[in-house]
């Protein structure tokens, strides 16, 4: 029992070691918020959603891992104070977010070819959206983790654009732009219930892919590198335009 603790140590110590040096390459000015805005332009009835940040917005991208689990995951997120419903969740407890994510091992969006190469499944570097449900995670160092359920709960609901994995997570689809020191995306109205008085907040983090540790989330974050409002307090209201 002795070696299998010290074993299970090391192993544990070799994960956070490795998890430490892989959130530190990525920090810098390219994950570094000046600014980030949500316009509603009610004339076209969609809403643009952008965060700046000192450096170059979607320039750094994650290290190929190799494989789905340990996959590193980057993020341009905002958190918001919309319900789940309003996104095409059930009712459940949680932040639901949208994520600006890149992760080149492995493709979430099974029904969109962002690279436009006529595969499905080959994308994942490409800078894509994901509403996602976030919740409190003690178990990663981020604090938080994609909120998870099990297969076989049938009250849960998902939009029929979900990538069918048992997390709150969407691939809706939406376009992504990165230019210069800008991430955006643009988001018809009536995909979020046509609300336009929320309150939002931005963040850039670090999060990875677990498929080996039931002790672990499926996909949680491990480093937050900038947070707009210093303290996550969603204290930012939707421009009307």
């Amino acid at each position: 029992m002795k070696t299998n603790i010290k074993q299970l140590t090391i192993l544990l110590l070799l994960s956070i070691t490795v998890a430490f040096s892989q959130q530190k390459e990525y920090e810098g000015d390219n994950f570094s918020i000046k600014n980030v805005q949500v316009t509603n332009k009610t004339d076209l009835g969609i809403t643009i959603w952008e965060i700046e940040v000192k450096g170059f917005a979607g320039k750094t991208v994650p290290k190929k891992a190799g494989q789905l689990d340990g996959a590193p995951v980057l993020g341009y997120v905002f958190p918001t104070s919309l319900q789940p419903t309003d996104v095409g969740f059930n009712q459940t407890s949680g932040i639901v977010a949208l994520a600006l994510t890149s992760h080149p091992d492995f493709d979430d969006t099974p029904l969109w070819d962002e690279n436009n190469d006529q595969k499905y499944d080959n994308d994942g570097i490409i800078w894509h959206p994901h509403w996602v449900v976030l919740h409190k995670d003690d178990r990663v160092s981020g604090g938080l983790s994609v909120k998870q359920f099990k297969k076989a709960d049938k009250t849960v609901v998902l939009p029929t654009t979900n990538p069918g994995m048992p997390m709150y997570m969407d691939s809706p689809g939406f376009p992504v732009t990165t230019k210069k020191h800008t991430i955006k995306v643009i988001v018809p109205n009536y995909r979020m219930n046509n609300k336009s008085d929320f309150n939002y907040d931005g963040v850039t983090a670090f999060m990875k892919v677990n498929t080996s540790n039931s002790n672990l989330p499926m996909l949680g974050v491990y480093h937050v590198f900038s947070v707009a409002s210093g303290n996550l307090s969603l204290p930012y209201k939707v421009k009307i335009q």
